[in-house]
């Protein structure tokens, strides 16, 4: 099922990206996909255990989240903005090395989470380590922004059974 996945999702990149709908460009991707499926089929997907029907919710999901994230990265550009005119440039600017434990469970949902920071201006993620992020900020309020609603929602989009959402949920009822 997976080689097969691989092999659409390639294949409709090619089509996409060429343009080119004419039976020898098409034949041509069907093959190149082809042997691209068959060479790196192991590569996608390292999570074999969801569904296609699971990877489908995710899919949709998905776009939630990037119309979220990038409301966030609109709001960080102001920030740096603000950040670069201040009058107490040196005040302001507090550079810092901060440690992010972070409770997503699968290597996609990390990877997400981590490129999502490193998109957000005034954060980059330096180092992966398991469980545990290490992450620059340019100021104290992109620091304090790191922990908390950007991993919840990628564990929305990935990791629905995740217990981080429950906790949420909970303290959520209980206010």
């Amino acid at each position: 099922m997976y080689p097969f996945l691989v092999f659409i999702i390639l294949l409709v990149n090619w089509i996409v990206f060429s343009g080119l709908l004419d039976a020898f460009h098409l034949t041509l991707g069907a093959i190149s996909c082809g042997v691209v499926t068959w060479m790196s089929a192991d590569l996608f997907f390292e999570d074999r255990e969801k569904s296609a029907a699971a990877r489908m919710r995710e899919l949709l999901r998905f776009p939630g989240y990037l119309a979220w994230l990038l409301w966030e990265v609109v709001i960080a550009n102001v920030h740096v903005l603000k950040l670069s005119f201040a009058p107490d440039l040196d005040d302001e600017i507090s550079p810092s090395m901060e440690k992010v434990k972070v409770s997503l469970k699968t290597d996609f949902a990390r990877y997400v989470f981590a490129n999502s920071i490193t998109l957000t201006p005034g954060t980059v993620t330096v180092k992966v380590s398991g469980d545990e992020f290490l992450v620059h900020a340019i100021s104290k309020e992109a620091a304090a922004g790191l922990a908390g609603e950007m991993e919840k929602r990628v564990a929305r989009v990935f990791e629905p059974e995740n217990p981080i959402l429950h906790e949420a949920k909970r303290e959520t009822a209980g206010a």
